[in-house]
């Protein structure tokens, strides 16, 4: 049976000794899985912005990126989607790691999330 963790690709970023937890768990668990949910992420986000904006697709580029950061950072709803998507991801123990310190990894998910989608709606 597959698990989890086999999904993921394993990305060649080191972890250093002087790495943070914060850090080795945004490289080892959190950037893989937001690779991982690319499409899916990518596709909602769209949806969500045409929704929002009818005329979306012709907005310039730095509008683009804003109405990304301004989504991200004032749609609670979204941002629960977003996060949920990554969340249901986890293992057991990749769970408890983050309930340590949700609010860092989840200012850390939008911030790389928000990042990600500038770099690929343009």
């Amino acid at each position: 049976m597959i698990n989890k963790l086999d999904l993921r690709e394993t990305l060649p970023i080191p972890v250093l000794e002087t790495s943070t937890a914060e850090e080795t768990f945004q490289n080892q668990t959190l950037r893989p899985i937001l690779k991982l949910q690319n499409e899916l992420y990518l596709s909602l986000f769209i949806n969500y912005a045409i929704r929002q904006n009818a005329d979306f697709n012709s907005l310039s580029t730095a509008k683009k990126s804003n109405f990304i950061e301004q989504s991200l950072q004032k749609d609670n709803v979204l941002k629960s989607i977003f996060i949920g998507i990554t969340i249901g991801m986890f293992t057991l123990q990749e769970l408890e790691v983050y309930n340590f310190d949700s609010k860092v990894f989840n200012k850390r998910i939008v911030a790389m999330l928000t990042e990600r989608l500038k770099k690929q709606i343009k």
